[in-house]
């Protein structure tokens, strides 16, 4: 779409859902709930995808709608989330530390100021939602979220799936 002038609107071309700038900021609102902790890209996206769905944790309401198969999310969102974390290195708000167990990802000094200007439903939402997945598995181990999650993918994999029916096909 082009106005009289000729100039395109900023948002031609740009895509904002599922996209590194959408995975940079839900990764930056989890670390910034999590300060002055660091985390690993797994355990990133594991809260990542615990803050969006948190009613299929016993938390509060979900933000993002059920849809069947959601859980394959985690298959197909860690090169996203990690693009996302690199934009976010680049501006500097997020850094990445070499450490023995690998690379571990903490919020800067400029995350707050930065988060605290931004406005919006959504990103209240998802604050919300971070600080309680921050709270609630902090002190959980990597094993125990994973068994936790793995429950949670079976119980939508049998709900989703098509019963055989003799004749049907």
């Amino acid at each position: 779409m082009t106005f009289s002038c000729g100039l395109r609107k900023m948002t031609d071309g740009i895509q904002i859902f599922n996209s590194p700038i959408e995975t940079g900021m839900r990764s930056l609102i989890l670390l910034a709930a999590a300060y002055p902790d660091r985390m690993d890209l797994q355990r990133i996206l594991e809260y990542d995808y615990m803050m969006v769905h948190s009613g299929d944790v016993e938390g509060p309401p979900s933000i993002h709608p059920p849809l069947p198969l959601r859980s394959g999310e985690l298959l197909v969102r860690r090169q996203l989330i990690e693009r996302g974390l690199m934009l976010m290195i680049s501006r500097g708000l997020i850094s990445r530390h070499a450490t023995e167990i690998g690379f571990l990802y903490q919020a800067e000094d400029d995350t707050g100021p930065f988060l605290d200007a931004l406005d919006t439903e959504y990103l209240d939402d998802l604050q919300d939602r971070a600080y309680w997945v921050v709270d609630r598995f902090r002190n959980m181990r990597d094993q125990e979220i994973r068994i936790m999650l793995a429950k949670v993918y079976d119980q939508w994999s049998r709900e989703f799936q098509i019963p055989e029916q003799p004749g049907l096909f």
